[in-house]
């Protein structure tokens, strides 16, 4: 009996994961009740079980005295003698209690005691083990259609996925495998009852942790992410590493980890972008594919101005304003959006072109006009003055040392001296 017990226990604790001590205890406090069913009282029952061997004995504690008034928990002296001669009135004797003694309604109130123990245990374990699973990805296996609702086996306990948290046009097939974000784990009198979505933004950030060994490890982190499931994503990504570049990351060599992620979302689109710390930069990078002329942020107001070419205009906005929205959620701005042409003929294309200058780059378009128009560069250039200068013509000219007039002076000179001589 007590190797069938064993044997019984060690399986138990292998497929329900519940413990040998556990499966102990109840079985000890089965005994009990037997025993209070038996008797009608259990305040003196003690049981004594070998963990190795699952051998158990049950002992009724009861007092030595002179006149018996309480069966159950009395003993006479004379009767506690017999069994050892040592025994005196106060004294405790301990008087073994067959099971086997128990009537049929004791023994099903013990055999439904250690069922209702083992039910609690596998419900309790159940709801840890998914608990630790709260919003995590888990794979599922459709079942069938309850209503609107589906329902998806996830192992050793069902799901729900309903109607609200099913992405719009997805249609699911019996045995089919599919990812499952885990919502919430409830505790119930049934066993925990766990809600999954397929349509929580959380959800694509947990496939790239998956797909993407860099998001995993913490190399490239997802800053921010919007989504409006079944349609299109997009994510704001940072590299810790100056050395990995967190888009390429992401996508993979031919974009084979982003397509896995898009392969599983059933197609839905997925932009990657570098995230930044500059709210303009960011806002720019976040209406990507379109192309921006400048962005004027306000990070106290969490406003935005933001000028596109003409011909940019409806890719920036996005079909029904899609692009413009996901944006908008992705960095948090409130995020207004004209075209070129729609700005200057509201007057204010220059006053975004004057505020982009000052917001980028202020002191160099201050300094450089400057420097262009100094006058001593201009006079350097032209040199009208210096070459007209009046010495410099006067000595052109020199008209009385063109004469020699010191020359004849000199022949003067010499021929006086001649007549001299």
């Amino acid at each position: 009996m007590n190797n069938e017990l064993l044997e019984a226990l060690n399986i138990l604790e292998k497929e329900k994961d519940i413990s040998k001590d556990t499966l102990l205890e109840a079985i000890e406090n089965s005994l009990i009740t037997a025993c209070k069913n038996h008797f009608g009282k259990s305040d003196n029952i003690r049981v004594n079980i070998n963990p190795e061997t699952c051998e158990f004995h049950v002992y009724a504690e009861k007092t030595v005295v002179e006149e018996v008034e309480d069966s159950v928990l009395e003993i006479s002296v004379a009767n506690a003698k017999m069994i050892n001669s040592r025994y005196d009135v106060g004294d405790i004797v301990n008087i073994e209690v067959k099971s086997r003694e128990f009537g049929r309604i004791a023994t099903q109130n013990a055999k439904n005691v250690i069922l209702q123990k083992i039910r609690e245990e596998e419900r309790k374990v159940l709801f840890d083990q998914y608990y630790g699973k709260e919003k995590d990805v888990v794979t599922g296996i459709v079942q069938r259609y309850v209503g609107k609702n589906i329902s998806i086996n996830l192992g050793k306990v069902d799901a729900i996925l309903s109607e609200n948290e099913q992405v719009k046009g997805e249609v699911f097939q019996p045995t089919e495998r599919i990812k499952l974000y885990i919502l919430e784990v409830k505790s119930t009198s049934k066993g925990p009852k766990i809600l999954v979505s397929r349509t929580h933004p959380e959800l694509v950030k947990r496939l790239f942790e998956s797909e993407v060994t860099e998001v995993k490890e913490g190399i490239v982190e997802i800053k921010s992410i919007s989504r409006e499931a079944g349609s299109r994503t997009k994510i704001a990504v940072w590299s810790n590493d100056p050395d990995v570049d967190p888009v390429g990351a992401c996508v993979g060599l031919n974009g084979a980890r982003v397509n896995a992620i898009v392969s599983e979302l059933r197609g839905e689109k997925i932009d990657i972008i570098n995230w930044s710390d500059n709210a303009a930069m960011l806002i720019e990078n976040a209406l990507s594919p379109a192309k921006v002329i400048s962005v004027i942020a306000d990070a106290e107001e969490k406003t935005a101005r933001v000028v596109v070419p003409d011909y940019q205009l409806s890719l920036a906005i996005g079909k029904e304003g899609q692009n413009a929205r996901l944006a908008a959620r992705l960095t948090g701005f409130k995020i207004d959006i004209k075209s070129e042409t729609q700005a200057r003929e509201a007057g204010d294309f220059m006053d975004y072109e004057n505020e982009y200058e000052e917001y980028e780059e202020e002191e160099y378009y201050e300094e450089e006009p400057e420097y262009e128009g100094e006058p001593e560069e201009s006079e350097y250039e032209g040199e009208p003055e210096y070459e007209g200068e009046p010495e410099e013509s006067e000595y052109e000219e020199e008209p009385e040392y063109e004469e020699e007039a010191g020359y004849r002076d000199d022949s003067e000179y010499e021929e006086e001296g001649n007549g001299n001589d």
